[in-house]
């Protein structure tokens, strides 16, 4: 597989904005980023966000990226768009729910599918998070301390699927 972008922000555009527009904090494309086990993506909105949090990392799969776009025809906006953190390619990051795997040596726990928002009809364009229903990305918790890095990278799954 292959890490093609990492992205953090500082604050929250979209939790806490319903009925009212998205916030602004910058999007921060990165080429590492800490991963602190139990807490996050350090320097990302979610990092310390609540106890036992099911996102403290989120997982997009640049495949589905490019099926969006190509669906509804963007061809300038970038994957980070869609605000998950860890844009790869050359795996189902769907296949990982329930799964303990490893990343560049940072275990992590998938814990569920990130079901998009009405905000992706927002960021990319009105009929977004219906295509995106069943394929938003991944939700992960971080067991292992590390350093994620924008480059390849070896996924290796660590036990049977387990409850999450």
């Amino acid at each position: 597989m292959l890490i093609r972008q990492i992205f953090i922000s500082p604050g929250h555009n979209f939790v806490g904005h319903h009925g009212r527009p998205p916030g602004d904090f910058p999007l921060v494309e990165v080429p590492n980023v800490e991963c602190v086990a139990g807490q996050g993506l350090r320097g990302d909105r979610y990092f310390d966000f609540r106890e036992n949090y099911k996102g403290q990392v989120t997982f997009l799969s640049t495949e589905v990226f490019e099926k969006l776009c190509a669906n509804f025809g963007i061809k300038d906006k970038p994957a980070g768009v869609l605000r998950r953190n860890v844009i790869v390619s050359g795996i189902d990051v769907l296949s990982l729910i329930g799964q303990k795997f490893e990343i560049q040596g940072v275990r992590f726990l998938g814990t569920q599918h990130c079901a998009p928002c009405e905000w992706m009809n927002v960021a990319i364009a009105p009929g977004a998070k219906e295509f995106l229903k069943d394929n938003a990305g991944l939700r992960a918790r971080i067991l292992s301390n590390g350093t994620l890095t924008v480059g390849e990278a070896r996924l290796s799954i660590l036990s049977e699927p387990i409850q999450t």
